[in-house]
Parts: structure tokens; sequence; C-alpha cells
């Protein structure tokens, strides 16, 4: 019937995308941190920053609280075509200053080129380390990084968090999201031996594994780019639990969108240019990183899930009330849509947000609402545009 194939093509990637959602989030367990590391290599922490004057400092003081020996890391931020004082401001902090300004070549990809490629030449540092410029860091983010290098990595990923996320109701709605996206996704990709991908901050990459394969992400999701990179190459990326980069949200709804437009249009265009590479390479190779990779693109984001199982659901609803038929996709369905809901309570409960951020979650349908303007309306900038921040 037509209705049936209707239901089939509404529920085929809706069930898959619940069901991986589903199965990460049994794998979400809390993971054990490794031997400490021997405190012996060295690393260029690298900072990209554009128009950064007045959150530099403050990233900067934090770096330099790092549980690691000060003797073996280097506090390198990158003044991209900056327009203000960042360059400064930083040298006053007691970081080394690299400037740059191509008005042709803009972007926090070309930005992290140019340090790693000055990192490779000036051959002191073992891995270089990206830290965003409005962020804080654990004391221990350059040991949980150490530890899984000399476990064999070459690649490590930290926990992406929220700055002061209690701020607001918009600040714990995004902990709790980033809760779920970053820190259970990415255990459960761990504890299955995949990669958990790049988060764009808070990630570590070894100068050995960029001689073999090097930089050269310049997309708008460039971290996610340079992750699907090193699995066409054969390596997966680690996850570090136990040490963190918490980071300033954006202040309003107007950068909030700004923002979104922006990361989904990177998404999307690698979903369109990355996806084959990987299912071919998944398929060649029999890797299950690169399947992995490939299914976190196909994945969509949880408000275009939400709507899909919505969709299933009012169809279902209505062939069973106008017909009497399609009784189990209501049971499927209704099935998706408990996988997401301790999705969702799993991050919530992994944030820390307490019952304030229970009552949060409340407001999800209007940022549904939200998601589906922001679908409706004209894609973001391609270039580096400074996303205007609360600063307090």
């Amino acid at each position: 019937m037509f209705s049936d194939s209707i239901l089939w093509l509404l529920g085929t990637p809706t069930v898959f995308c619940c069901g991986y959602l589903l199965l990460l989030t049994l794998l979400s367990g809390k993971m054990r941190a490794p031997a400490a590391a021997a405190r012996t290599l060295r690393f260029d922490v690298i900072v990209p920053a554009h128009d950064e004057e007045a959150s530099i400092g403050r990233v900067i003081r934090s770096l330099h609280h790092s549980d690691w020996p000060r003797a073996a890391f280097r506090i390198v931020v990158v003044a991209d075509n900056c327009t203000d004082e960042t360059a400064a401001v930083a040298r006053l902090a007691g970081a080394e200053v690299l400037e740059r300004q191509d008005v042709g070549l803009r972007g926090k990809g070309y930005a992290l080129e140019h340090a790693f490629v000055a990192s490779r030449a000036r051959g002191w540092a073992d891995a270089v380390v990206v830290v965003d410029a409005d962020s804080e860091v654990s004391v221990n983010l350059l040991s949980a990084c150490a530890a899984r290098i000399e476990n064999g990595a070459h690649a490590v990923q930290v926990h992406y968090g929220v700055l002061e996320p209690r701020a607001s109701w918009r600040t714990r709605l995004l902990c709790i999201a980033m809760a779920a996206f970053h820190r259970l996704r990415s255990r459960g990709r761990e504890r299955m031996g995949l990669s958990c991908g790049f988060r764009g901050n808070g990630w570590c990459v070894t100068h050995a594994l960029l001689e073999q394969v090097p930089y050269r992400a310049f997309s708008l999701a460039e971290d996610i780019e340079y992750g699907i990179d090193l699995g066409l190459a054969g390596h997966r990326i680690h996850y570090a639990d136990e040490a963190s980069v918490d980071a300033e949200m954006v202040a309003d709804s107007a950068s909030a969108a700004s923002q979104r437009r922006r990361w989904e249009l990177g998404r999307w265009q690698l979903l369109r240019t990355k996806t084959a590479a990987l299912l071919r390479a998944a398929v060649q190779r029999r890797s299950p990183v690169c399947l992995d990779l490939a299914v976190d693109l196909l994945v969509l984001p949880l408000s275009y899930i939400v709507l899909s199982v919505a969709v299933l659901l009012a169809a279902a609803a209505a062939l069973v009330t106008w017909q009497g038929a399609a009784v189990e996709w209501l049971w499927v369905g209704s099935a998706c849509a408990a996988s997401l809901v301790l999705y969702v309570l799993r991050g919530w409960q992994l944030s820390g947000m307490g019952a304030l951020g229970l009552v949060d979650l409340a407001r999800a349908p209007f940022f549904l609402v939200w998601k589906v303007m922001l679908l409706l309306r004209s894609r973001g900038s391609r270039t580096w545009v400074r996303t205007t921040r609360r600063l307090g």
C-alpha cells in the first residue's frame, strides 16, 4: 500500500538515528582514566583568536594554572586578522604571539594551519593542543592528553562544556545539550574503540601524526573535517573524559542563530562531500571507525530527529484512526520517542544541572520551533566572524 511505503520512508531513517543514540546512551557509563603521565612530553598550546582582546587574558591565565611543568609547554596565540589589541593583551598575559594578516584566507582553519607549521618548524613540541580564546581549561588538560599519548594515542579530545552554566536558562539548556552531544556520545564511542571526533575546542594531535596527515581543514566545520581526514587515514581520536575546556556561550538569540547556521552549514557540507568516502573506506578496509564517522554525519541534529519522530507518530496515528491500520508503526514511533527521552535525560544527568535543569527542559519545544525557523532562513556567513558572547 502507498501508506505503508510512506511510513517506511519516514520510519527507516528515524529508527536508524534513534537506535544509534540509544546505543550510545547505554554505553555512556563513567570512564576510567589511564595511569598518570611521566610528565616529559612538550606541548604547544595553540589559541586561535580573532578580535578577542576582552577574553584572551582569561584563557592564558587559565592555562598558566595547568598542572604540567611550566617549562614543558608554550602558550601560542594566533592573532588572526585582528583589528583590536588581541596581540598586545596576549603578550602582556605571558603568551607568545603569531600575528597573521591575510584577508583572502580567513578562518579558524587557516589560523590553525599557520600555527601548526610554525610549531613544527621550531621542532620543540611533541604535540599541539587547541584551545579557543573564550575558554577556561581544567588544570589536568595537558596531563590527560599526555597519558593517552604515552599509551599510543596520537589524537585526543577532552570534554567541551559550558562556562558558567548556571547563568541563565539558555546556558543550562546548552550545558545539557553539550553533555549529551559531547560527553554521552564520546563515552560511548570511546568504549567501542571508535573515534570520538574533534569538537573544535580542547583537542590535541601529535606532530608525528601531523606529519603523516597534514592539517588541511578549512571548511566551516574544520574540526569535524580534520577528524574525518584522520579516520580516513586509519587513525582514531581518543576521548579524555576527566579533563575539560569550558567556553563562553553566545549572548542572545540573534548571535546564537548566526552561530548555529554556520555550524549546520558546515556539517551539511561535510555530509555531502565526505560520507561516500567514509562508507567506501568502511567497506573496503572493514573499518568500524570510518563506518561510525559516516553514521555520525548521517545522524541529523537532535531537533530534526525529534521532528521526524513527531511526524512518524502523527502519520501512524492518522492511519490507525482512518483505516485501522499501521498500529505497529505507532509502537515503533513510541519506542523511538522513548529512546530520545532516555538520551536527553542521560544528558541532563551528566550535565549536573539538577532539578532546575530538568525544569528548563520544558523550554525545549520553543527551541524546536526556533530551529525550524532557522532552517527556513538564509544560511550563515562562510567567513570567521566573531560571535557576540556574554562576558562578565
